[in-house]
């Protein structure tokens, strides 16, 4: 298992258009994958989950995965959501 702390750089966050992106990514990926925002944990390949977070523009997240890919998958989103865009 692997986790990276990154802090969202998306001008939008990771919401609507850019949370469905990362959940496309993620669901490429066989290892499974959460994000965490503050208490809450949730399944980077269920866009409904990864909205509930309301990931706006500064919010700092975790990303984890577990799984034969984990380190692709990690380093991957992470890039997603540190992007400005």
């Amino acid at each position: 298992m692997i986790e990276k702390k990154v802090v969202v750089t998306l001008v939008a966050g990771l919401h609507a258009r850019p949370a469905a992106a990362f959940v496309q990514k993620a669901n490429q990926f066989s290892s499974q994958i959460f994000v965490i925002k503050g208490t809450k944990k949730v399944n980077a390949k269920s866009i409904m989950g990864v909205m509930s977070l309301a990931a706006s523009k500064g919010a700092e997240i975790i990303i984890s995965a577990d799984g034969p890919d984990e380190e692709e998958a990690v380093n991957t989103l992470a890039e997603m959501v540190s992007k400005k865009k």
